[in-house]
């Protein structure tokens, strides 16, 4: 059986993937939604990540839908106890930015779609400057000695108000971020390299990076000349056109061959290895794409293919 792994200096033990909820009620209806997170659960996994503004973009949502379908699902399966849910606050359109009314008021309205009384993992989405981080820090601070929220985390924040969050937690006594969700893969490196990891490693926060198959890129499955029915071809299809996209698929045929990997099992496992990384974050919209992200709990590059890797995405 796979261990499972502590998410940074929270007592939240979770498994090596993480699933994306971002494709439940979207992409993957609800019978689809379900035979996923069935198979993902029957797999071990036990970390579901998703938002409340999940998928407000899409004609006729309104946002809530993917929280909606995970939270029908619990229902369903009695499991609430055996599955940690991650969601996010400060997206959703009626509930925008992150003023201390609008994050409590987020979080009521996640937990009646969750049908839960609690959220392990509760996100800040995107970081709101018009409100300083004490005040927001207060908020969270409040849900968590409520008992309604188990941990913080951060997403899409720079590195100066990430480090004058931690700073004012560790002042005023808060509740302290204790992951950070930025995009980070083989083809997108620039994001959370450097300042923004240099701030996590230092304030012990576990990464748990977004678009780490680069909306697809990585699985492989776009080529020159190939056509993918998809809703996110698009945002995948343009790292083809890139000389860094064409080095890093070459340098993973070559590691999935070796290992007798599938491709996106190498692009998660190379992801999973980064510093400060604790688990990798991907979805699936049917059980076929499920197996190839499962298996990166039990890869194990060797230096020689994380190296290969590593110099073909520079």
């Amino acid at each position: 059986m796979t261990s499972l792994r502590t998410l940074g200096s929270s007592d939240l033990q979770v498994f090596p993937l993480a699933l994306g909820g971002n494709v439940f009620g979207w992409t993957a209806d609800r019978a689809e939604s379900f035979a996923v997170l069935d198979a993902y659960t029957a797999a071990g996994g036990n970390f579901v990540d998703t938002a409340d503004t999940y998928s407000s973009w899409a004609p006729g949502n309104e946002g809530g839908e993917s929280e909606t379908v995970i939270g029908e699902w619990l229902a369903a399966r009695r499991n609430r106890a055996d599955v940690l849910i991650a969601t996010k606050a400060g997206a959703h359109p009626r509930f925008k930015g992150l003023a201390p009314a609008t994050v409590k008021a987020a979080a009521e309205e996640s937990l009646r779609r969750l049908g839960t009384d609690h959220i392990d993992l509760y996100y800040t989405h995107y970081d709101d400057p018009s409100v300083p981080v004490e005040e927001i820090l207060g908020a969270l601070d409040e849900l968590v000695r409520a008992g309604t929220v188990r941990a913080v985390a951060a997403s899409n924040i720079t590195p100066e108000r990430l480090q004058e969050s931690l700073d004012a937690s560790d002042r005023e006594g808060l509740a302290r971020y204790v992951a950070l969700q930025a995009q980070y893969s083989l083809v997108s490196r620039d994001t959370y390299e450097g300042p923004l990891q240099e701030v996590a490693s230092r304030g012990g926060l576990a990464g748990i990076p977004y678009y780490g198959l680069a909306s697809g890129f990585l699985t492989g499955k776009y080529r020159p000349g190939a056509e993918v029915d998809s809703a996110r071809a698009g945002s995948a299809g343009r790292h083809l056109e890139s000389a860094r996209g064409q080095r890093v698929l070459a340098a993973l045929d070559e590691v999935a061959q070796e290992r007798g990997a599938e491709i996106a099992t190498v692009a998660l496992a190379w992801l999973a290895s980064r510093p400060t990384v604790g688990v990798p974050l991907a979805s699936a919209r049917t059980v076929a794409q499920l197996p190839a992200l499962l298996a990166v709990a039990d890869l194990e590059l060797t230096d020689t293919d994380l190296t290969k890797l590593t110099l073909a995405s520079e």
